[in-house]
């Protein structure tokens, strides 16, 4: 049995949705304070997989969320399953390495149990989750076009979007030592990282106002240089993101991190990366799609 495109692409989008979902009732557990409702991993408890009712709420957010990767587990394997039984063999290896890294994931939150909440080990937990999301994005993307196809822009203009895409990468992983060295530790005996908090925050906002910078200037090109409108849109997209991200960053900074505002930041950190993953995308055109022609570009952009 061969699974037809659509098929191919509707799953896809499921294992795109529930990436960015995890990472949303991860940020759940921290925020109330039920990163070690599970005091063990792979048990809930020493005795027991499932929380016991001395653990109260805790232990139910904690398990709800480990449940979830379960469900994401089934989303990712009907995926690689879908994608293996379709002609689209270009998208089987984005397909294995999404569902490769669920367990790696639960390990390293295993990890992050074990050492009750190590800061460090939560960053990276959530650096592995924005990659995730990305792949997943991609993944989507690619599915709904019948191939990868030639560049659609100028080199200069790929490389800034590349640019962008490291940024995005910078803003994400100083993002995570901002929380990691503020007060949403996830349990009230959790360590931090030490650093001062209002620092590492100014480093993350510089960062944003780098990524912002890029993106206007990706843009500005793109419209000048009469750029295809599938990379203009992820562009203008991408800004307009980002633009919301910063406006919420900013008020839960001066309004000492309110929980549902740090909660809707990380939404927003999943959504500049999903976002950053189809402008990397856009940037080759579908394999049905003619490559750009360097002699019909205006006269603009061969200067």
């Amino acid at each position: 049995m061969q699974f037809s495109p659509t098929v191919v692409s509707r799953v896809a989008l499921a294992n795109a949705v529930a990436n960015g979902l995890i990472v949303i009732t991860g940020g759940a557990v921290r925020l109330t304070g039920s990163g070690l409702g599970c005091p063990t991993w792979p048990r809930c408890t020493g005795a027991s997989f499932v929380p016991t009712h001395q653990l109260a709420v805790h232990g139910a957010i904690e398990f709800g969320n480990r449940m979830v990767t379960f469900v994401l587990t089934v989303v990712a394997i009907a995926t690689v399953v879908a994608v293996f039984r379709s002609a689209r063999r270009d998208l089987r290896s984005w397909a294995v390495v999404s569902l490769l890294g669920i367990p790696a994931q639960a390990v390293l939150g295993g990890i992050t149990v074990l050492t009750k909440l190590n800061p460090w080990i939560v960053a990276g937990h959530f650096v592995l989750s924005s990659v995730l999301v990305a792949i997943a994005t991609v993944l989507w993307l690619r599915s709904r076009e019948p191939g990868v196809g030639e560049p659609l822009i100028r080199r200069p203009l790929a490389q800034l979007v590349g640019g962008i895409a490291l940024a995005t990468a910078a803003v994400v992983a100083v993002g995570t030592v901002v929380t990691g060295s503020g007060p949403h530790s996830g349990d009230a005996h959790s360590k931090r990282t030490g650093l001062d908090p209002e620092q590492v925050a100014q480093l993350h906002a510089d960062l944003v106002f780098l990524l912002v910078g890029l993106t206007v200037a990706l843009l500005v090109a793109l419209k000048a240089t009469d750029a295809p409108g599938r990379v203009v849109r992820a562009a203008r997209d991408l800004l307009i993101v980002e633009l919301a991200q910063g406006v919420i960053g900013f008020v839960q900074y001066f309004t000492h991190l309110p929980t549902l505002l740090v909660l809707l930041h990380m939404l927003g950190a999943v959504l500049i990366v999903a976002y950053t993953a189809r402008l990397v995308w856009a940037v080759r055109g579908p394999a049905s799609e003619l490559p750009l022609d360097a002699a019909a570009l205006p006269a603009t952009a061969a200067r």
